[in-house]
């Protein structure tokens, strides 16, 4: 595993309905990969049930303990990718990268 990486399941009661890994890597040549979001996965069962926001809003409390001021997200820019999820959650499209979308949340 990658010692910048931040892995965390997401529990509601005893079952595992998510997954989140973040990033801390603020020397990363890459500034997109400082500190934000690598990936986010939620049970199909569980979404709608604020799963991801919760997730999201752990990485943000995590990243303003470490001092950071923002943090980003690559997402798919597919029809049916994650984008909705990401706008509502306050990021902001800033770019792409590796054909990707990168999404900025200032905090």
């Amino acid at each position: 595993m990658t010692p910048t990486a931040w892995p965390r399941v997401i529990l509601e009661d005893d079952e595992v309905v998510g997954f989140v890994m973040a990033n801390w890597d603020p020397e990363n040549e890459i500034p997109e990969f400082r500190g934000g979001i690598w990936r986010l996965n939620v049970a199909d069962e569980a979404k709608g049930r604020g799963v991801g926001r919760f997730a999201v809003e752990q990485v943000v409390h995590e990243a303003r303990r470490r001092g950071y001021s923002q943090i980003t997200v690559l997402w798919d820019p597919a029809e049916d990718g994650p984008e909705g999820f990401y706008l509502k959650a306050g990021f902001e499209k800033t770019g792409e990268l590796f054909g990707e979308t990168v999404g900025t949340l200032a905090l």
